[in-house]
């Protein structure tokens, strides 16, 4: 075992060293097209629409997927898998193929940076746009996840403390994301994506020796260990407690959770309507099999049957990456490694471009444009340099709060990232449907719509608020953005239906 992990430390220093040397030359390569803050955001390559359906499934797919999921399958088994490979799925799938064009309609029609500038422009009010610039920092939650889960796998992989490869991480892929933008985005993410494609391959296969009695001997095997684990809710959890949490919960926030900026933007970057139908099959089709890797955790409960490793508890985070490390030889286990790191990469490169832009050209532009230049006329080598400023401050700000979450985690950093992300695409999901599929919406609809779902979700998730249908209550993230995106709907369509009857106030797409 020694020999293994020097070897594999030895390799995978190296697997590192060049995987980041291929990263740069493509940074290099969008960098030098990229010459305003519009050629950041939406690109000034023409895309193919397969290369963006991969790039919108490595997007989606994030290391919450390959290594954070999977831990929760770990401690609750077939529930989690229902939840997290069937429910959320589903909804999400089916919501993106309905969203995407009515998004992209608005978007491509008023060249939409951003989904704040999408909401300022569609409702016309610059003050939701700048709303939702601000509620957008929501998702810096979504950056820590993925930094922790980058940390665990890379500082297992080459032996080193989590803190230098913390800072590391966040040194790296924020510095290279100052300069390419869209452009090396979508040629990173889609080369992320086949790796990741391998690799989800992998993992899904690597329990297959499980399977030598057949389906039932496989549960017999996990009901050995914990019969909850085979059942379809675990009680003795705070996520999976009944039916409803299983399947309700999470099929209502999959429905919602395609309206996050660094997703439903996607389709902007395609620069044909013909192109849409290529771009959504591509991109289902690899996201469904990305969803199924969590299965993988109920193979890793397996092999480490008590949460244990080595006489010591194993954290939920860290299961995944000690499987990983553990479990395979050496060449495959890098690898996986490889994909792993590609899969956290690819969102947060997503993130980290949507976020930028967004507190750039709808909080900073806003507010202090005429200031700093960025004001109608500037030159763009300022909204440049201006979005490189902010890129810095959100590494500080995510390195602060990676760190906090690896030594004081409550059970995983994932809860703290659906408490932030959750919160986000509840309030975006009703302003995005009406806007879409409504005429005339009363301002105050959408705009109260958003603002209810914000209240309801923070309310129920601090004050662990009961339902009186349900075991679940708010402690569990879904819960609290299933329930605040239900008010929301009621709230925005009273509204809408009300003022419509007495005053309309339109507001035409």
């Amino acid at each position: 075992m020694g020999e293994q992990a020097t070897l594999l430390t030895t390799l995978g220093w190296i697997m590192l060293v060049g995987y980041a040397a291929v990263i740069l030359v493509m940074v290099v390569r969008g960098a030098r097209r990229t010459r305003s803050i519009d050629d950041y955001a939406l690109g000034s390559v023409l895309f193919s629409p397969y290369a963006v359906g991969l790039s919108l499934a490595a997007s989606m797919t994030s290391a919450a997927t390959f290594i954070i999921n999977p831990g929760f399958v770990a401690l609750y088994g077939l529930s989690a898998v229902l939840a997290m490979a069937l429910a959320v799925p589903l909804a999400s799938l089916c919501s993106l193929v309905v969203l995407t064009k009515g998004f992209r309609r608005h978007g491509t029609t008023v060249r939409a940076l951003s989904m704040a500038q999408w909401m300022s422009t569609r409702y016309h009010s610059p003050g939701f746009g700048l709303y939702f610039g601000f509620l957008s920092l929501l998702l810096v939650t979504f950056a820590v996840l993925i930094c922790v889960g980058l940390t665990k796998v890379i500082s297992a992989t080459l032996g080193i403390s989590e803190l230098a490869t913390l800072s590391g991480i966040v040194v790296f892929v924020f510095g290279y994301m100052m300069f390419g933008g869209a452009n090396s985005m979508v040629y990173t993410n889609s080369i992320q994506a086949l790796l990741m494609l391998v690799i989800a391959i992998v993992l899904l296969g690597s329990g297959w020796a499980h399977f030598s009695d057949g389906v039932h001997g496989f549960l017999d095997r996990l009901r050995e260990v914990d019969p909850q684990l085979v059942a379809t809710t675990y009680p003795d959890s705070f996520l999976f407690r009944d039916h409803f949490e299983v399947f309700v919960a999470a099929f209502i926030v999959g429905i919602a959770i395609i309206c996050q900026p660094h997703i439903i933007t996607k389709s902007l970057l395609l620069k044909s309507d013909s192109d849409v139908n290529r771009y959504l099959i591509t991109g289902c089709v690899v996201q469904f099999l990305f969803f199924a890797v969590v299965f993988a955790g109920l193979y890793m409960r397996l092999a480490f049957p008590d949460l244990t490793f080595r006489g010591q508890p194993l954290p939920m985070d860290n299961i995944v990456s000690v499987y990983v490390t553990t479990q395979f030889p050496v060449v495959i286990g890098l690898l996986v490694i490889v994909g792993l790191i590609s899969a956290g990469l690819s969102t947060l490169e997503a993130l980290i471009q949507s976020l930028s832009t967004t507190v750039t050209n709808d909080i900073l532009r806003p507010l202090f444009g005429a200031r700093i230049g960025l004001g109608i006329g500037g030159a763009d080598s300022v909204g440049i340099a201006v979005n490189r400023v902010v890129i810095v401050l959100l590494a500080l700000a995510v390195f602060w709060l990676s760190w906090d979450q690896i030594v004081n985690p409550k059970l995983s950093v994932g809860i703290f990232a659906q408490n932030g992300v959750y919160a986000y695409f509840s309030a975006a999901f009703m302003p995005i449907l009406m806007g879409m599929f409504l005429r005339d919406v009363p301002r105050a609809a959408p705009i109260s719509a958003s603002v209810t779902a914000v209240v309801v979700h923070f309310s129920m998730y601090y004050g662990q608020l009961p339902l009186p249908f349900t075991a679940a209550d708010g402690e569990n993230p879904g819960v609290a953005a299933s329930v605040a995106i239900v008010s929301s709907v009621v709230v925005g369509l009273t509204i809408h239906l009300l003022r419509r009857r007495q005053s309309p106030e339109p507001v035409h797409p």
